[in-house]
């Protein structure tokens, strides 16, 4: 068209100026320029064959080049006249600029010398070197593209230089601006202008060369693109083409990238780290090409590393072409499988990977061959995969390769391994367990991932392994790590063997690695993972290079709560480790800062306690703040550690040894707390840090996981406080009563005072409480002096600072007096008539706030360290508002206390009383409201107190004043689901939510009112089961609580006992079919701690952490152990029971209707299997009356298609009531009378409870009639159409005649020989087939075989064994140790139904007909039985209706005038429509004798349909299912068809190198996973259409017309025939 249009101006007028300089006017638009481009390329091509104007063109081109191309390109000064606006779209921008180069390059081949473009190159090149990021870079980019390859290659040569060094600059970034070229330009450099002048060969090519090899920084991902970008674009220069003839100087004289050790770097990186498939074509184009060069003689070569040792990058030699051919060809083969990103078609090529190892390893010396860069390309891109299934193989891979091989050191793998490889690590999927595996058994991939890194760090030189191990655990402190990664690499790590290689650089990583872990939510995985960490830190520590004040300062990085706690496992091996080395530890320097020498552990504690007690030096005055507790923590830990090293050192107990170690580390101490009350000017900072260290101690001491009553250690530190109880508790009551509080930070030192008090009333308790105690004298003064304090009055003046921190703080006394005493009532110091303790605090004007004092100036000390104190402490108070809080909080804990002494005096209104002594008891009402305005001033972290107050409250008020306790509900929940999940604060508040809302008699009375409250209550309950979705355990709290209670009246109060549950009976249902279904994430954090808990003691986190049981299966334990506590006889007992079993049968009704076809493990099967494993719990206290009631629906639960362990509790629950109650046979016998359109899918149900008469049957004496009834029945199902019907019908059979032949019933005797044959025949079934096999396997199957109604009733069964062996995914499952850990709910110790009396919990699980699903079906071709049984549903199986279809076809065909073909076309692995309509029209256009399909009713389908305009009514269609595929393939193969697969695969024959023989089945793969492995294997070749674009893979239908029309195309020209088929195109 172009060349039209040239010729049509040229026809206007033969002079090129005039064409020109009108071309040249006017706007320049895109189609203008084109036009131009396209002239000028015709008057080039004229006058290169002499054409005329020969004279005049010259001068024209000079003309139109500087006058309108380089003005137009360069867009300088503005818009120029005539210019391309300004404002064009980057498209039309780009085009113009194109179309104006390519006129500038005919304009410099015109002008008749090369002076014109060396000219335009040289101005280009110094707008391109001062555009930047101006328009006028990519302007310049397009001159130099288009005259460079006009210039003169030796004349040039220098400007030419200049040219490629500026462009190679511009694209890899060398000009030092931050913000970069323009990306248009780079890109433009990079694919134009860099090939063009590569192209122009010499000193170009040198250059471009030379900048692209030339050291530089590591090239960004985008950097490595562009530079594959030039390079495969100048592949036929720097890799000349194979065979070529080429002079021998020439061939030296340029370039060869195989021997630049850069070269292949960007090639890797492409390779390897590329996230575009285009460059990581071009990487694989380049080794591809480099190893077709090589191939060829002559081409040796050999490109050493940088590092100047070990194996060569690239290397070739004539003598092992053979085997470095095969290495290239496996490698690039897996290089460019792992581009499909899918696991079915990669997995097959693994093996290669191996096979390249072994290449890669010379057997004589051990050594690399070939450098393990290229391996590790492999599993950065495995690595790297959006394919996490993908991700998850190569790692696996990776650490399986020690396995079985053994690979010399790589410095190369030591940083891949901290590298990518812990990259790819801390994806938490990775983790996940294998299928089939239990829940707990631990991640595979973790195990490896130990086993790996143990075998690697054993093989490492010496030399080498202290800085690896040092990078890994850097590395692990570089990323925030999820829970799980960081646990199994720990773990990983801990169990590497020891060896003195790591220093105080190593510690101080393992200590950030800790660090790293607390960022985690998972207690437990956290607590898991620095126990390992600490093991490793003992395993691997040189004890030379770090100092016990290095080691103890580690310490410290641990939580004790979590991990390092007394007395498990992991504190004794510390304690071992420490003894063993406790003389090798480094010596500080002399100069230390505290001057501790530590020759021995023992003295270096000793010492560590002298520098602890001695007051500090940087103390100034008496308002300090409390001192960080980081201090005490390290002295009390050092110090117990020292004491049980001490402990270890005897082979048997002595605790005279004990007390003499302790008394000489804590003399100091003891001798300090003992001056407390007598040295009035004792330092107060010293005071602080010698409490601190007593209450770190008592911490610290507490044994883990045992009683204290047997640690020595324990009672002797005990006997040590005790002693000082009455100088300690002087100095409290002094410092708490004198006024000597008076600042904010005295707030601090308070509840430090307040916390030590406790702990020594806790003391004093536990050895017995005297009268004469000193203690009980103290808190009598404290509490008097408190409340003197709270009773002064201003007297009308502002109040002072001091005067107001002394109020806050005698409130916070009277508050711990109440605790203390509320927790132990031994502590009553008063009757309980009302002394004047109560009568104040009943009197308090309540949520009353503190006036702010005015500011006054408090002299504060200089500290010297600026330690943030940890949160349990609750260092120094910030702001007013939080000291008012506190103060209002500690108000509401004495309320509460004075509530719970006084219950009994609260009236059900205020007009009941009317001159009130305690007020705030008596006046509920106000104090209620006073609660409620508490609520809203309190924060979140303080409403407990005021929480209890309400339980006392809303009991006795929810009669008389309901609005105002729904107001309380109302609010309270408001708090509680704002509330963030902390175990410091949500679980406290919710516990005591839920006790005050859901109080017994709470319940009870809003149930018998029946007004707002009840239904608010119930509200409250489904928003809490609602919120256990989000927060694991909500759920858990609320059940708990109330079956405890409910318990406990029910032990109180006879027959009316459970009626407050019965009206609250939904909470049970929803507790008995509560969980969730877990995302995939929370599965696997669930696995994790359940392996983690598996552990036992051998993980010190489990003895530290408490099991707060709040996993979703704590709900359903509770709620059916409580079922099983209710007794049948007992009436409300009863009810409730019978009320709940209806409401489950709804529920069952509901979930059924609601979705009629759910699939195995949704929620709606999980949520059906729950309602009836309940009701099997609930079933024996079932009597007859109630079962009539239910009877038909149970049946009718019978009839509906469930899932397998849906129907085996549905037919054990009809067993059990068939046997206690046999008077409901009739109605069963009723249930085989329906319609057979209704019992097609669950007639297998009623036979499968007839396969357990003899259970049924077994309390009836006469059982003549009933068998006879059931022979009736059960023959009849035995001729059923239906395979699996007739094998449930068998089964039932073998079972009833055996009960006949055992009763001797001669009525039966005519039946005998066809029941005995029947039997013998299914028995007797000839060959291995899967008939015979089915038929063994449902015998086999548990459910009629090892299951026994009676026996087997138990919780183990219902929930643990049936579950597993059934199929019901492992989240399910609920283990009997569950039942029996769960102590909220007792049961009773006669309790029987815990364990199975059979050996069914030793079965494997397998349903039979799940086991016959994708078996291998070629076992069958010997089995005529099966293959008998199974025709009908195989219609190829037949040869007759086979031959009669074609016939029928073919008749059809001939009366048409249509010829058909031998090639057959499998289409049954294709889902859908579309491609299976187009596929047939295409099919019967070209006469194809047959389309085999998965299913016939697709031609229904509308899709298809549309696609085949008719023609499935014109071509033969077969149906075959993808599991009778190989069946199908193999008989084809018999009657000598090739079977060809139409897939990319190792072997795969180019489809124009092949030749299709006349009778082919052409097999078609899946649109996504295209054509299995196991089929792959059955097919005779592959063939594969060539592709040049980046797409991988056609669309099927497309593929599979490409390979019909050759196969057609070639049967043609085989037959001579020379007419064409006519294709109809509309």
């Amino acid at each position: 068209m172009e060349w039209v249009l040239a010729e049509a101006l040229l026809s206007q007028s033969r002079d090129p100026r005039l064409l020109l300089g009108a071309l040249c006017r006017g706007e320049a638009s895109a189609e203008r320029v084109e036009t131009l481009r396209f002239l000028l390329q015709r008057l080039e091509d004229e006058a290169a064959r002499g054409g005329g104007g020969a004279g005049a063109l010259p001068e024209a081109a000079r003309e139109v080049a500087a006058g309108y191309l380089v003005p137009l390109l360069r867009g300088l000064r503005g818009r120029p006249a005539g210019g391309p606006d300004p404002g064009l779209p980057p498209r039309l921008r780009r085009r113009v600029l194109r179309a104006a180069g390519a006129a500038l390059r005919s304009c410099a081949r015109l002008a008749g010398g090369p002076q014109l473009a060396a000219a335009l190159a040289e101005e280009a090149l110094r707008d391109l070197l001062a555009a930047g990021r101006t328009p006028g870079a990519e302007a310049a980019v397009e001159v130099l593209a288009a005259v460079g390859p006009c210039l003169r290659a030796r004349e040039d040569a220098p400007l030419l230089e200049r040219v490629a060094q500026a462009a190679v600059a511009l694209v890899l970034g060398g000009d030092g601006d931050e913000a970069g070229p323009a990306e248009d330009a780079v890109a433009l450099v990079a694919g134009r202008l860099l090939p063009a002048l590569g192209r122009c060969g010499g000193a170009a090519l040198r250059a471009v060369w030379s900048g692209l090899a030339a050291p530089a920084a590591p090239s960004a991902p985008d950097r490595v693109g562009l530079k594959l970008l030039v390079l495969s674009a100048l592949a036929e220069r720097l890799l000349p083409e194979p065979g070529a003839d080429r002079a021998p100087r020439a061939h030296e004289a340029g370039p060869d990238a195989r021997r630049c050790w850069r070269f292949w770097r960007t090639v890797q990186a492409g390779l390897g780290q590329a996230e575009d498939a285009l460059t990581r074509k071009r990487a694989r184009y380049l080794l591809q090409r480099a190893v077709e060069v090589s191939a060829e003689p002559g081409s040796d070569c050999t490109c050493g590393p940088p590092e100047g040792n070990g194996p060569s990058l690239f290397w070739w030699c004539e003598k092992k072409k053979d085997e470095l051919l095969k290495f290239w060809e496996n490698y690039i083969l897996v290089m460019e499988t792992l581009e499909g990103n899918q696991i079915h078609v990669i997995k097959p090529v693994l093996p290669k990977l191996n096979n390249l190892f072994e290449y890669a390893v010379s057997e004589e010396n051990g050594c690399w061959l070939f450098h393990p860069s290229w391996h590790l390309c492999i599993y950065k891109r495995m690595f790297e995969s959006e394919n996490k299934i993908l991700t998850k193989e190569g790692v696996i891979h990776f650490l399986e390769l020690y396995e079985t091989k053994f690979l010399p050191f790589s410095l190369e793998f030591s940083e891949f391994i901290t590298g990518p490889l812990m990259d790819a690590l801390s994806e938490c999927s990775l983790y996940s367990r294998s299928p089939g595996q239990l829940i707990g058994s631990g991640s595979p991939l973790g195990l490896k991932l130990q086993k790996f890194l143990v075998t690697y760090i054993s093989l490492l030189p010496e030399e080498i392994k202290s800085s690896f191990l040092l990078k890994f655990i850097q590395k692990m402190t570089s990323r925030h790590w999820c829970a799980v990664p960081i646990l199994f690499l720990s773990k990983a790590l801990a169990n590497v063997p020891r060896s003195k290689v790591l220093g105080i650089e190593g510690l101080l990583a393992l200590r950030d690695v800790i660090h790293c872990t607390m960022i985690t939510h998972q207690i437990l995985l956290r607590g898991a993972a620095q126990c390992y960490l600490l093991q490793t830190a003992m395993n691997l520590l040189d004890v030379e290079k770090v100092s016990l004040s290095d080691v103890s300062t580690f310490l410290m990085s641990l939580r004790q709560e979590e991990s390092l706690g007394r007395g498990t496992s992991l504190w004794t091996e510390l304690c071992d480790w420490l003894g063993a080395n406790e003389s090798c530890f480094k010596q500080p320097p002399a100069c230390s800062p505290v001057g501790l020498h530590e020759t021995s552990l023992n003295a270096y504690v000793k010492t560590l306690v002298q520098e602890y007690v001695k007051s500090p030096a940087w103390e100034t005055g008496e308002n300090c703040r409390v001192p960080d507790w980081f201090e005490a923590k390290l002295v009390a830990l050092m110090v117990l550690l020292a004491v049980d090293v001490e402990g270890m050192k005897t082979q048997y107990s002595e605790k005279r040894r004990t007390e003499n170690i302790l008394r000489i580390f804590l003399d100091p101490l003891l001798d300090a707390l003992m001056k407390f009350g007598t040295n009035a000017y004792m330092s107060l900072l010293k005071t602080d840090r010698c409490l601190q260290l007593l209450l770190k101690l008592l911490h610290t001491s507490m044994v883990k996981g045992a009683s204290t009553q047997d640690d020595e250690v324990f009672t002797v530190l005990q006997n040590f406080v005790m002693s000082t109880t009455e100088s300690v508790s002087e100095f409290i009551l002094r410092r708490l009563t004198m006024n000597e509080l008076n600042s904010v930070s005295d707030l601090d030192r308070c509840r430090l005072y307040l916390t030590v008090l406790t702990e020594l009333i806790n003391l004093h308790l536990k050895v017995g409480w005297k009268r004469g105690n000193p203690i009980w004298r103290v808190i009598s003064l404290l509490k008097n002096a408190s409340i003197q304090h709270l009773q002064e009055v201003d007297n009308g003046q502002e109040p002072t600072l001091g005067s107001q921190i002394q109020r806050v703080v005698s409130m916070a006394a009277l508050a711990m007096v109440c605790e203390a005493i509320d927790q132990k009532p031994e502590l009553q110091l008063d009757s309980l008539d009302a002394g004047p303790m109560e009568k104040f605090l009943s009197s308090l004007q309540l949520n009353q706030t503190l006036q702010k004092p005015r500011i006054e100036e408090q002299s504060r000390c200089a500290h010297p360290s600026e330690y943030s104190s940890s949160i349990e402490e609750s260092s120094s108070s910030q702001g007013w508002g939080k000291i008012v809080a506190q103060y209002i909080h500690d108000q509401w804990v004495c309320l509460s206390f004075l509530l719970k002494k006084y219950h009994a005096l609260i009236p059900a209104t205020e007009s009941e009383i009317l001159e009130p002594f305690l007020p705030a008891v008596q006046m509920p009402v106000r104090t209620l409201q006073s609660a409620l305005e508490a609520l809203t001033i309190l924060p979140s972290d303080q409403v407990l107190p005021v929480f209890h107050c309400m339980k006392s409250l809303v009991p006795k008020l929810l009669t008389s004043s309901e609005s105002l306790c729904i107001e309380s509900f109302d609010m309270a929940w408001k708090i509680i689901s704002s509330l963030s999940n902390t175990q410091l604060i949500f679980w406290p508040n919710l516990k005591a939510f839920v006790q005050f809302v859901f109080d017994n008699k709470v319940l009870t009375i809003a149930a018998k009112i029946k007004g707002q409250a009840y239904f608010k209550i119930k509200e409250i309950m489904y928003k809490i089961i609602e919120t256990s979705a989000i927060k694991t355990g909500v759920f858990n709290t609320l059940i708990s609580h109330c079956c405890q209670s409910w318990i406990v009246s029910a032990s109180n109060v006879s027959q009316g006992s459970l009626s407050s549950a019965k009206n609250y009976s939904e909470l049970i249902l929803e507790a008995c079919i509560f969980g969730t279904v877990f995302r995939r994430d929370q599965r696997l954090i669930q696995d994790v701690q359940t392996f983690v808990e598996n552990l036992g003691h051998d993980c010190a986190a489990n003895v530290v952490l408490e099991n707060t049981k709040r996993e979703d299966h704590y709900v359903r334990i509770c709620a059916i152990k409580f079922l099983c506590l209710l007794d049948g006889s007992n009436m409300s007992h009863k009810l409730f029971m019978e009320d709940l079993a209806i409401k489950l049968l709804d529920k069952d009704e509901l979930v059924s209707k609601s979705k009629i076809s759910y699939y195995v493990n949704s929620l709606q099967h999980r949520v059906k299997n729950r309602i009836w494993q309940t009701l099997l719990v609930l079933f024996p206290r079932f009597d007859q009356n109630f079962v009539t009631g239910i009877i038909e629906r149970i049946f009718q639960a019978g009839f509906i298609n469930n899932q397998a362990s849906v129907k085996y509790c549905i037919e054990w629950i009809i067993i059990l009531i068939l046997h206690k109650f046999p008077q409901f046979l009739p109605k069963f016998w009723d249930c085989f009378s329906y319609g057979e359109e209704n019992l097609k899918t669950s007639i297998c149900t009623f036979l499968s409870i007839l396969s357990h008469l003899d259970i049924i049957t077994e309390n009836i004496p006469e059982k003549k009639l009933i068998l006879k009834r059931a022979l009736i029945i059960v023959l009849q199902w035995c001729f059923n159409h239906n395979f699996s019907v007739r094998l449930y019908a068998l089964v039932a059979l073998k079972k009833i005649w055996s009960m006949c032949k055992t009763s001797r019933v001669e009525e039966f005797d005519a039946l005998t020989p066809v029941i005995e044959s029947s039997l013998h025949q299914v028995e007797s079934t000839h060959g291995a087939g899967n008939a015979k096999k089915n038929w063994q396997r449902i015998q086999e199957h548990f459910f009629f075989a090892a299951f026994h109604p009676l026996k087997d009733y138990c919780l183990e069964t219902i929930f643990y064994i049936l579950p597993r062996l059934s199929g019901l995914i492992e989240d399910e499952w609920i283990a009997i140790d569950k039942f029996t850990k769960f102590t909220d709910v007792p049961l009773d110790a006669g309790f029987q139904w815990y364990l199975s009396e059979t050996q069914l919990c030793n079965l494997k699980p397998g349903d039979w007909s799940q086991q016959d699903i994708g078996s291998d079906s070629v076992e069958a071709d010997s089995q005529p039985e099966w293959t008998n049984v199974q025709r009908k549903i195989i219609p190829w199986k037949n040869k007759a209706p086979e031959l009669d279809l074609e016939l029928m076809f073919q008749d059809r065909a001939a009366k048409l005038g249509k010829s058909i073909n031998r090639l057959i076309v499998v289409a049954s692995l294709i889902d859908k429509p579309t491609n299976l309509g187009g596929l047939c029209r295409t099919c019967e256009i070209f006469g194809a004798s047959v389309l085999v399909v998965s299913s016939l009713q697709c031609v229904k389908d509308r899709q298809f349909q549309h696609l085949s305009v008719s023609a499935e009514q014109w071509l033969p269609l077969e149906e075959v299912k993808p599991p009778q595929l190989i069946d199908y393939l193999q008989q084809k193969k018999t009657e000598g068809y090739t079977i060809i697969g139409v897939e990319q695969t190792a072997k795969s024959v180019d489809l124009t190198q092949y030749c299709f023989p006349e009778k082919s089945l052409l097999l078609l793969g899946n649109e996504r996973e295209g054509i299995p492995a196991n089929l792959i294997q059955q097919l005779d070749v592959c063939v594969e259409i060539p592709q040049q674009g980046i797409i991988r893979s056609l669309n099927v239908h497309v593929s599979g017309a490409l390979l019909i029309w050759e196969y057609t195309r070639q049967q043609l020209l085989g037959r001579g025939d020379t007419a064409s088929p006519s294709l109809c195109l509309i």
